[in-house]
Formats: C-alpha cells, sequence, structure tokens
C-alpha cells in the first residue's frame, strides 16, 4: 500500500507548529529546547513502513523499558525557526530497538543528523511519566524567560516557588495543583540530569532546570504547551509585581482552598495553610 506523505500526519504538523511557536515566544533560542513525542504504531503506519530502518544511532542510556516504542523528536543541534520550513533535517521519528541502547531511524534526521543532546533526560521523563500516567505522551524543554529569570531573584523552594506561581495567577492552581518541582543547577546533557529530572517527575509535571530552563510533561502537545504558558505567565506577573514594589495584596490561601474545592483539583500536600 502506497504510504502518505508524513507531512501530512497531525503529528509532524504539531511538531512543526509547536516549534515554531516556541521560537515565536522567544524561549527556544538558537538550539535551545527540545520536544519528544511518544507514537503508537498505529499512528505512523499510513505514512512509515516500521520495517523499513535508514540507520541505526547508539544511545549512551539504556531505554530498555522503551523498547519497541516509537517517537517524534527534535535533532541535536537544530534550530526550531527552521523545523517548519525544513522539517526532516530537523526531526526525526525513532524506535528504540530491544537493546535498549540503540535506536533505529525510521524518518528524518537528514543529512547524519542525531535526535537531541537531551534525548536520554526524555526517555527518563518518559519513563517516569507513564509509570504514573500511562497516558502522558510529551515530554518538552524549553527557555520560558520569565521562569528562567525567577530561578534567579527567588527562592529555590519547591513550595515556596509554587505558591509565588499560584498566588501570581487565578488559574495556576487549577492548571497545576501538584506544584513545581526543582533540581539543582546540573550539567545538561548528562546522565545524572536525566536521572534528577526523572526523580521529580513522578510527583509533578514541572520541574525547574534552575539558570536554565523548564521541563514540562502531559497528555498532548496542547496540554504541556499550556501547562509551560500557565506557569511561565505567572512568572512574567511575578517579574512585574517585584519590579513595582511590596505587594498590597494577594491570593490568600483560603481562597486558594476555595478554588481548589471549586474545580475540584487537590493542592499539593502540606503547601496550603488552612
Amino acid at each position: 500500500m502506497k504510504k502518505i506523505d508524513i507531512l501530512q500526519a497531525n503529528f509532524v504538523q504539531e511538531m512543526m507548529k509547536t516549534t515554531a511557536n516556541l521560537y515565536r515566544l522567544g524561549w527556544d533560542e538558537r538550539n535551545g529546547g527540545n520536544i519528544s513525542y511518544l507514537l503508537t504504531e498505529e499512528e505512523i503506519l499510513p505514512f512509515i513502513d516500521p520495517q523499513s530502518v535508514l540507520r541505526e544511532i547508539p544511545m549512551i542510556f539504556d531505554a530498555t523499558a522503551l523498547a519497541g516504542k516509537y517517537f517524534i523528536v527534535t535533532g541535536s543541534g537544530k534550530y526550531f525557526k527552521n523545523v517548519a520550513a525544513h522539517p526532516a533535517e530537523n526531526l526525526g521519528v525513532i524506535r528504540v530497538k530491544e537493546d535498549g541502547q540503540t535506536l533505529e531511524l525510521l524518518w528524518g534526521l537528514e543529512n547524519g543528523a542525531v535526535p537531541t543532546s537531551e534525548l536520554p533526560s526524555h526517555f527518563m521523563s518518559h519513563i517516569a511519566r507513564l509509570s504514573v500516567d500511562p497516558e502522558n505522551r510529551i515530554i518538552m524543554h524549553n527557555h520560558a524567560s520569565h521562569l528562567l529569570a525567577m530561578s534567579f531573584t527567588h527562592e529555590l523552594d519547591e513550595r515556596s516557588f509554587t505558591r509565588t506561581l499560584w498566588q501570581m495567577c487565578t488559574e495556576c492552581l487549577v492548571v497545576f495543583p501538584e506544584g513545581v518541582s526543582i533540581i539543582p543547577w546540573m550539567v545538561p546533557g548528562t546522565n545524572e540530569i536525566g536521572e534528577a529530572t526523572a526523580a521529580k517527575m513522578k510527583e509533578t509535571r514541572l520541574v525547574l532546570w534552575p539558570q536554565h530552563g523548564i521541563y514540562g510533561a502531559g497528555k498532548d502537545m496542547d496540554e504541556v504547551f499550556g501547562l509551560i504558558e500557565t506557569a511561565e505567565k505567572a512568572a512574567e506577573v511575578y517579574t512585574y509585581v517585584k519590579a513595582q514594589g511590596p505587594i498590597l495584596q494577594t491570593i490568600t490561601d483560603e481562597n486558594l482552598k476555595k478554588l481548589a474545592d471549586a474545580f475540584k483539583v487537590t493542592p499539593r500536600a502540606g503547601y496550603l495553610e488552612v
């Protein structure tokens, strides 16, 4: 059966549109940021022959837990601003081989390109999120500007950081009631930062990398983008408030509790004082 042009696939279109939007917002300058999207075989079959492997790519992480699974990922050193114009050069569809340390390239990553250097971190976070919610399919990393700035001026205590974000915008508690996790500053692209992020991903869908950026996870592209977008908006408001002077009023813990009750969400235990 003749395959449909893969550029018509929803998962490719989502990657093209999302990377363009992230670049437009200034969250993924140069080659900053990366996305991985877990796919089903049913999703790729109209476009790709899974038996046709273009080449194999070794990996520094044992992803045996993801053996046989398919992903579309951004490439290493690739600029998000170029994805929409040249998707096959900047994106790739891969499958994790049974040995867990080899990737099979099924489409894209042309001219010898390889997946993002953060792929081990992504895979560790996928494993962690799938253990919590089997519907989680997206891991997204970017350099959301105000969250990045906030990591310089706000104490990096998870409860305090989360509470500040909740107090900046009414919707924040509803969107991420479990809060935001924070890891120490670490060298990116290593298994160590991946392990630290994955451990936090079992607790929250947002993990802050201080002086670097944010990791988000969720069921689909809209959910993850919206999750980061909401936290980033709160951080932006925090930046404005901090510049304007003393805070005269904010959303109280009592009001946050009423909000949680109204929207039937459960704030992280111990984060509210009521």
